[in-house]
């Protein structure tokens, strides 16, 4: 996918994997993991632009739209903010020297745990840098409109 020192620490980038845009976040100890880039409460492709923090000993991103808080390993929505619970699906990601690989085996369903390591084969994916260029611009949500009788008239 990339090298593991194209990946900042604590941050998101955005990746295409066989089409699919993905989330890839290098944290503090150089563990890199892997959530779909679309953000289930919005529907924007914007995951890699959250917020990497942690709870306890479980990685996080925040979504930049609404909020919803997520573990890193699972995809489980930790937090959804007073919503339905909508959960990020997942890859396994192992590292070949500084290669970062992404792929392979499905990904554990939310709550199983992280795949390990060891069940992704080495050449599941090529790799090599993704061009900036090559994924697509996140949607823009619509503005609310305004409420009220008479709201969005000009006096």
């Amino acid at each position: 996918m990339c090298r593991l020192g194209d990946l900042a620490r604590e941050r998101g980038a955005a990746a295409l994997l066989d089409g699919e845009q993905v989330a890839l976040f290098r944290l503090a100890d150089d563990t890199v993991l892997a959530v779909q880039q679309r953000d289930p409460f919005s529907g924007a492709h914007v995951m890699s632009r959250g917020i990497v923090g942690s709870r306890g000993d479980v990685p996080t991103v925040a979504s930049p739209m609404y909020k919803q808080v997520f573990d890193l390993r699972t995809g489980r929505c930790l937090d959804a903010v007073g919503r339905e619970p909508q959960d990020l699906r997942t890859w396994p990601v192992r590292l070949d020297g500084d290669v970062v690989l992404v792929g392979g085996a499905p990904a554990a369903p939310p709550g199983a745990g992280p795949v390990p390591a060891e069940s992704v084969p080495a050449d599941s994916v090529p790799a090599g840098p993704v061009p900036a260029d090559s994924v697509p611009p996140a949607p823009v949500p619509a503005a609310p409109a305004p409420a009220g009788p008479g709201a969005g008239v000009a006096p």
